[in-house]
C-alpha cells in the first residue's frame, strides 16, 4: 500500500471510529463525582450548596469527615466517602502536550479511542509564541473536560513541566520550554491560563493544571547518580534567578493550581519537606492559590531511600507541616494516623491540607452535583481529535521548526525540479517517536515520509536499524536512493530510547553510525542534502553544519502527530520556518567541563568550570540560543523607547540603607506595579516571501559589579507579507526584567545605563531614583 493511500485509510478508519463512538454514546452523562440531586441524604448540606463560598462549603465537608476519612484524602487515588456521597477520585493525570495515559486518571478507549497530541514542548517553546501556547491549552482542557464528562479522565492534570534546561544530556529537557527562565515562565504562564480557562467566572476552574518539579530539578540519570539520591547544592543567587523564576511566574501571572515537589534534595533537605521553600516561597511569597502535591512517592523516597527521617511517621509529618497537601502514592494514607496518635502531627495539620485539595475540587465544580447542566458540561466525544484541533497541532509543529542552515538557499524545495525524493534515516517513517513522551495516544499520524509523499516521488530507505544504528548494512541501499533522486532527505536524530524520563544522555553526537550515513549519502546524493534532526535535546552536528555538501539542516523536536506533514510543508515551501532555538546547541567537548551534578550557572575559571546556558557560557557553540533561519529576510528599527525612567521608591528607609553602598535598589522597596516601559520597533519584511518573525529583546546591566551577561527580557511573534512592514511593542517590567539578584539572593534594580539588544539595535535607558534628583 503506498505511503499516500495508507495514510488516507488511517485517517478513514479513525473517522469511522469515532462516529460510531459518537453514535454510540447515549448523551448521558457521567455520575456525578458528589452532591447527586437525587440524593436526599447530602443535596441539602451545606457543602453541596454551590451559592456558599468555596470556603464555607469546603469547611463544612471538613467538619463531617473523620480522621480516617480525611487521611485517605490525603494521597492521589483518594477514597470514596459513600455516606456523604462522594465517590473516589484519581488525582493523576497528564497532559503536557495533549491529553495523556502516563497516569492511571485517565483510560482511552470505547467513546475515546484518543485526542490530540500537539508537538512536544521543547518543539513548541521554539515557536515563541505565546498566543499558540493558550490556545494549545485552551484545546487540550477542552478535550479533558470532555474524556471527564465521559468518565474516562479526571480534572487535575500534573502539567505543565517548567524545569530549566540547564544541562543538554538531560533526558526530560524536551518536556520543558528550555532554558531560559523568562521564556519559560511566558510559556508556563500562558499554557496554564489556557487549562484553567474560566469556568463561570471568579475563581472557578476549566480544569487544574500543575507547574513541576520545584525546584532545581534537572537530573535522571547521569553516570551512577540518579533523581532519588541527588542532593542538588544550588546557590541562592541561581535559585532566585533562574531554577525558581518559572515556578514564580506560573503561580504569580498564570494562578496555577497546583505546584509539585520534586524528588532531589536541594542544599540538604527533600523539596518536599522544606517547610521554607512550600510554605514560605510558594504559599508566603507567591501566594498560592491551589494545593502542593509530591511527585510520586516522593515522600516515601524521602525516608526509604534519602533516610531523610528517623521513622516514617517522622517523614508524614515533615511533609504536612512543611506544606505539603497530597502525596502521590500510598505513604501519607499509611502512615498519618500513627503520627498523629504519637504527636508529631495534629489533626489541624491535615485540615489544613486538605483545606487546598477540596478547594481546588471545589472550583472545579466536582461537588456541584451532574455536570452536563454546568460550565463545559456539554463536551463529549464529538469535542475531541475535531478538525480544528488537528490543525491547531499541524500549525504548531509549523511554527516549532527551526531552519539551522540553508547553503545557496537550497531550500525550499521545488516540485518542478525535485520531483523524486530520497528520504532516508530511522526517524524518516515513524509515529510514536514524534510525539515524544507523556504522550496520550494520537487522532492519527502523518510521518515525515508520507508528509514528503504528498509533493514528490519518494525513495524510501531507513539507512539503519533504529536511532541506535549499530551498523553499517544498509547503508549501501541508502546511497543507491540517494544517487537516484532529485534530492536527499535524511530523518536522523533521537528517540525515546535514548533520551527519557530516568535516561540522561551520555553524549551530544548523533548515536551509533548515523554520522557516518549522513556523510556517505552526502557524497552519493545527485541533488541537494536536507538533513532533518528529530530530538528533544541539542546535538552536536558541527560535521554537517561545516559540510558544503549537507545543504540544509532543520531541526524539528518531536513534532507531534501531523510532524510528517509539517517538515514536508517547510521542505517544499508552503510554510516558511520561524522558529528559533529555545536552547544552546553545545559542541561535544562542552560535557568534559560540565560534570551534570554541577548546578551553578555561573562560570569558575579557577576549576576551568564555563557556566551554563547563553546567559553565562560564552565558549564555542554548534547553534546559539535564539538561532533560526527564513526563507526572507528582515530588518528591524527603533520606532520608540525611553532613553530615561524614575524608579519609584516605596520606602526610603529602605532605599538609604539598600542602594547608597551599592548604586542598586532592592526590588522590594520599589513601587513595581507603576514600573514598566514599552519598547516600540518596527519590523520590514525586505525579502520576497511572506514569513513570521520573531523579535528577541536582551537587556544588560549598567557595567561594573554587575556582570555583562546578556538576558532575555521580552519576545513578540510576528507576521509579515513580503514587503510589508509591522509595528511591534513589547512590555518590560523593570522588576522583573531589567533587575539582578544579588550573591544573597536578593533582586536588586540597578542604577545606571541598561542596554537593550535587538538584533543589531543597541539603546541605553537611565535609570534613576528620586534620590538621584534630589542630589542632582
Amino acid at each position: 500500500m503506498g505511503c499516500n493511500s495508507r495514510s488516507y485509510f488511517f485517517s478513514l478508519l479513525f473517522s469511522l471510529l469515532v462516529l460510531l463512538c459518537v453514535c454510540a454514546h447515549t448523551g448521558e452523562s457521567r455520575t456525578p463525582f458528589a452532591c447527586e440531586p437525587g440524593d436526599g441524604a447530602t443535596r441539602n448540606l451545606p457543602f453541596c450548596r454551590v451559592s456558599l463560598s468555596t470556603h464555607d462549603r469546603v469547611w463544612d465537608l471538613i467538619g463531617r469527615l473523620t480522621l480516617q476519612e480525611k487521611i485517605r484524602l490525603l494521597v492521589n487515588n483518594a477514597a470514596a466517602v459513600p455516606r456523604l456521597g462522594i465517590q473516589g477520585y484519581e488525582w493523576w493525570s497528564e497532559a503536557l502536550h495533549g491529553v495523556s495515559n502516563v497516569g492511571p486518571g485517565t483510560k482511552f478507549g470505547g467513546a475515546f479511542p484518543g485526542a490530540t497530541s500537539f508537538p512536544q514542548v521543547i518543539t513548541t517553546a521554539a515557536s515563541f509564541n505565546s498566543s499558540l501556547w493558550e490556545e494549545i491549552g485552551r484545546v487540550v482542557s477542552d478535550e479533558a473536560r470532555a474524556m471527564y464528562n465521559g468518565g474516562a479522565a479526571g480534572l487535575t492534570y500534573w502539567s505543565p513541566n517548567v524545569n530549566i534546561l540547564r544541562d543538554p544530556r538531560w533526558g526530560r529537557g524536551q518536556e520543558t520550554p528550555g532554558e531560559d527562565p523568562v521564556l519559560a515562565g511566558k510559556y508556563a504562564a500562558s499554557y496554564v491560563r489556557g487549562l484553567q480557562g474560566s469556568a463561570g467566572g471568579g475563581d472557578r476552574l476549566k480544569v487544574a493544571a500543575c507547574c513541576k518539579h520545584y525546584t532545581a530539578y534537572d537530573l535522571d540519570n547521569w553516570n551512577g547518580i540518579d533523581r532519588f539520591h541527588f542532593n542538588a547544592k544550588v546557590s541562592k543567587q541561581d535559585l532566585e534567578e533562574t531554577y525558581g523564576v518559572p515556578f514564580k511566574t506560573c503561580v504569580v501571572e498564570g494562578k496555577v493550581a497546583s505546584v509539585m515537589c520534586s524528588y532531589n534534595q536541594v542544599n540538604g533537605k527533600p523539596t518536599c519537606a522544606d517547610t521554607h521553600l512550600l510554605r514560605n516561597v510558594i504559599r508566603g511569597e507567591w501566594h498560592l492559590n491551589g494545593y502542593i502535591v509530591s511527585d510520586c512517592d516522593s515522600v516515601g523516597v524521602l525516608y526509604n531511600t534519602q533516610h531523610y527521617t528517623a521513622t516514617p511517621e517522622e517523614a508524614a509529618a515533615a511533609t504536612i507541616k512543611a506544606g505539603l497537601d497530597l502525596d502521590c502514592g500510598p505513604f501519607l494514607a499509611i502512615h498519618t494516623e500513627e503520627a498523629i496518635r504519637t504527636g508529631k502531627l495534629t489533626e489541624a495539620d491535615v485540615n489544613k491540607a486538605l483545606v487546598n485539595t477540596l478547594s481546588v475540587q471545589m472550583r472545579l465544580g466536582m461537588f456541584d452535583g451532574e455536570p452536563s447542566g454546568r460550565p463545559f458540561g456539554n463536551l463529549g466525544p464529538k469535542d475531541v481529535c475535531t478538525p480544528a484541533h488537528q490543525q491547531l497541532a499541524l500549525e504548531a509543529a509549523r511554527q516549532g521548526i527551526v531552519l539551522l542552515k540553508n547553503g545557496e538557499r537550497s531550500l525550499p524545495l521545488s516540485t518542478a525540479r525535485h520531483r523524486t525524493v530520497a528520504v532516508i534515516g530511522p526517524n524518516s517513517d515513524v509515529t510514536v517517536t514524534m510525539i515524544g513522551n507523556y504522550a496520550g495516544i494520537a487522532c492519527g499520524y502523518t510521518t515525515p515520509l508520507q508528509g514528503i509523499g504528498r509533493y514528490a516521488g519518494t525513495i524510501h530507505q531507513q539507512g539503519c536499524n533504529g536511532v541506535a544504528c549499530p551498523g553499517n548494512q544498509l547503508f549501501g541501499a541508502a546511497e543507491a536512493a540517494a544517487r537516484q533522486a532529485d534530492a536527499t532527505v535524511l530523518v536522523i536524530g533521537l528517540d525515546q530510547s535514548i533520551e527519557a524520563e530516568f535516561r540522561d544522555r551520555t553524549g551530544l553526537l548523533l548515536p551509533g553510525r548515523q554520522q557516518e550515513l549522513v556523510s556517505r549519502v552526502s557524497v552519493a546524493s545527485k541533488g541537494p542534502v536536507v538533513l532533518v534532526l528529530m530530538s528533544g535535546g541539542p546535538l552536536d552536528v558541527s560535521f554537517a553544519k561545516n559540510d558544503p555538501r549537507v545543504n540544509a539542516i532543520l531541526w524539528v523536536g518531536y513534532p507531534g502527530q501531523a510532524g510528517g506533514t509539517a517538515i514536508a510543508d517547510v521542505l517544499f515551501g508552503t510554510t516558511n520556518p520561524g522558529g528559533k532555538l529555545p536552547m544552546t546547541w553545545y559542541p561535544q567537548d562542552y560535557l568534559d567541563k560540565a560534570p551534570m551534578t554541577r548546578m551553578a550557572m555561573r562560570p569558575d575559571p579557577s576549576i576551568g568550570y564555563p557556566g551554563r546556558t547563553y546567559r553565562f557560557y560564552k565558549g564555542p557553540v554548534v547553534f546559539p540560543f535564539g538561532h533560526g533561519l527564513s526563507y526572507t529576510t528582515f530588518a528591524q528599527e527603533l520606532a520608540h523607547a525611553p532613553t530615561k525612567l524614575l524608579v519609584p521608591l516605596s520606602s526610603l528607609h529602605g532605599f538609604r540603607n539598600s542602594t547608597t553602598l551599592n548604586n542598586s535598589l532592592r526590588a522590594k522597596n520599589t513601587n513595581c506595579d507603576a514600573l514598566s516601559l514599552g519598547i516600540h520597533v518596527d519590523v520590514k519584511n525586505t525579502g520576497d516571501t511572506d514569513g513570521t518573525h520573531t523579535l528577541l529583546v536582551f537587556s544588560t546591566p549598567p557595567s561594573g559589579k554587575w556582570g555583562s551577561e546578556k538576558r532575555l527580557i521580552g519576545f513578540e511573534k510576528i507576521y509579515v507579507v513580503a514587503g510589508g512592514q509591522q509595528r511591534v511593542t513589547v512590555d518590560v517590567h523593570v522588576c522583573n526584567h531589567l533587575s539582578v539578584v544579588d550573591r544573597f539572593g536578593i533582586r536588586r534594580i540597578p542604577i545606571g545605563e541598561h542596554g537593550i539588544h535587538i538584533g543589531d539595535i543597541k539603546h541605553s535607558i537611565s535609570l534613576k531614583t528620586a534620590w538621584d534628583n534630589l542630589n542632582s
